[in-house]
């Protein structure tokens, strides 16, 4: 048996490190940069819901000759170019981020390496986003666009768990076998969004009303999406259970997430059995966001700031 810093109560959030003189400002785009990245998720997804996936056929323009929607074009474009408008500001808070930590990179090396990730893939972001108009919304590229936009998510809020606590060393909390735990309940969570994914590819929700998918049925693809979905319950379960026993750091955003899988179950669920209306595949989009985003921050808080003052506890 060793032991390890931990609280016999939830410990306190440590204080905010000194950040420089744009640290309320650091603080305020790092959020901004969270919530646009989560807000870009269902504004895509109310593109492809709603069939307007090509409602500005080129790209970067709009159209020929307009970066704008032209009056011959529908309402398809609008849906479409305010997606694309979202890509303005998220872009201009990823750089803010990464001009601000740069003034920290020397003490804050794991803000400013996160925050250099970010800035990279709201670039290829963009960048996949022009590809995906060019070849007609390929199916695998949608996916990928899908997948790249929840890391963002879960990016962005480890940046934001980060920046409330100090740098330096960081020493594990919990026992090592709920760290294992936690991790593959982590390993669940991605391999339910992979197969969510197939299955949003090979369902109705195309992008563009004359885009016909080929490929696994999608009645077969939900039943499979489903049942590493229904893993990850019962692994959170046992997380929030063995948490909630030993009083560990993780417990609140355990609960969180625990929550998070028991809406987005039965949401799952309910679109299932509804035929898929749009608005609830597009809940179920962004909350999937939401929860790996939540269980991104419960991985952080298995360990904890080495200069953080603790109390010892039993580690197993």
């Amino acid at each position: 048996m060793s032991s390890a810093p931990t609280a016999s109560t939830i410990a306190p959030r440590p204080p905010v490190p000194h950040l420089g003189v744009a640290s309320r400002f650091l603080r305020i785009v790092a959020w901004a940069s969270f919530v646009l990245n989560t807000f870009i998720i269902g504004t895509g997804g109310a593109v492809r819901l709603t069939g307007s996936g090509l409602g500005c056929p080129n790209w970067p323009l709009c159209a020929p000759g307009s970066l704008v929607p032209t009056e011959e074009l529908t309402y398809h474009s609008l849906i479409e170019f305010g997606n694309r408008t979202i890509s303005g500001p998220l872009l201009i808070s990823a750089i803010l981020v990464f001009v601000l930590t740069w003034r920290l990179r020397a003490s804050r090396r794991d803000l400013f390496a996160i925050a250099s990730v970010v800035l990279g893939l709201v670039v290829l972001q963009a960048l996949i986003g022009g590809v995906i108009v060019w070849l007609h919304l390929n199916a695998n590229l949608v996916g990928i666009h899908y997948v790249i936009s929840l890391a963002l998510v879960c990016i962005t809020a480890a940046y934001l768990t980060r920046m409330y606590e100090m740098g330096g060393p960081r020493e594990r909390v919990v026992p090592k076998g709920f760290a294992i735990l936690t991790h593959v309940t982590t390993l669940a969570m991605a391999v339910t969004v992979i197969f969510g994914v197939l299955t949003t590819g090979s369902g109705p929700h195309s992008g563009d009303s004359t885009i016909q998918r080929d490929g696994i049925d999608a009645v077969l693809m939900s039943h499979i999406h489903a049942w590493p979905g229904y893993i990850a319950f019962a692994l959170t379960l046992a997380l929030l259970v063995w948490a909630a026993a030993r009083r560990l750091r993780p417990l609140r955003w355990i609960i969180a997430l625990f929550a998070a899988l028991i809406v987005q179950i039965a949401i799952g669920i309910y679109q299932a059995r509804a035929g898929l209306p749009p608005f609830a595949v597009g809940v179920h989009m962004v909350l999937a966001a939401l929860t790996a985003a939540a269980m991104t921050v419960v991985v952080l808080r298995l360990k904890r700031p080495a200069a953080a003052p603790a109390a010892a506890i039993e580690v197993e």
